[in-house]
């Protein structure tokens, strides 16, 4: 009896559709959905390259951020693969899952030497990304059923550092100043996550919590 993973990330459909060729290719050309899952590796590396060096070469702001969008797309195509070929696995659970948190951390730690922000800032919001999914796979390891509410899930944290890298970059193509207070912009974007990300960690807990009363 082919496996059903128990608990789906809710994507939009718009985002969702952008795939819709890929995977047909995937399922035609027997691409394994686990190496599209290393492949979302990848692209989160080159992301925290590009932090990494853009204190010297700003125009990486640019580029970092698009290929967060490229993690996350891949990120997205895996399930969508393994689903397609009839693959899904709770193996594939773990390898689909597994390199999203070692891409939170190779995204992070680029911004934290990009010395553009304080590297406590970037390290304090790959702790908060890896907590905020670990409550979620929590969730689904005690209550049967994997939390994704909140409000800085890993879309909106790629979001706010988007937004964060590009406006650090306009203003120092401006040469305007990067700080506002005693932070940066990429500063105050990780401050935005961190505290997105304990907002995040209280409703999914909560709703573990709920789930256990209930039973």
């Amino acid at each position: 009896m082919p496996y059903h993973p128990t608990s789906r990330r809710p994507i939009a459909g718009l985002f969702r559709r952008t795939a819709d060729g890929a995977v047909r290719i995937c399922v035609r050309a027997g691409i394994h959905a686990d190496a599209i899952s290393y492949l979302s590796i990848v692209a989160a590396a080159g992301a925290g390259v590009c932090f990494w060096k853009s204190g010297a070469h700003p125009v990486l702001l640019l580029v970092a951020p698009l290929l967060c969008y490229v993690r996350l797309w891949f990120n997205m195509l895996d399930g969508m693969v393994a689903l397609a070929s009839g693959k899904a696995s709770r193996r594939g659970e773990i390898l689909n899952d597994l390199p999203d948190r070692i891409s939170d951390v190779l995204i992070f730690v680029g911004v934290a030497h990009s010395g553009l922000c304080s590297p406590f800032s970037g390290y304090w919001a790959a702790i908060f990304a890896l907590l905020t999914a670990y409550v979620g796979t929590l969730g689904q390891a005690v209550a049967g059923r994997r939390e994704y509410g909140g409000i800085m899930s890993k879309p909106w944290r790629m979001v706010v550092l988007h937004a964060g890298a590009w406006v650090t970059f306009f203003l120092i193509v401006r040469r305007e100043p990067i700080h506002f207070g005693r932070l940066t912009v990429l500063d105050w974007a990780c401050v935005v996550i961190v505290i997105g990300c304990m907002q995040t960690i209280a409703v999914r807990l909560a709703r573990t919590m709920r789930e256990l009363g209930q039973e």
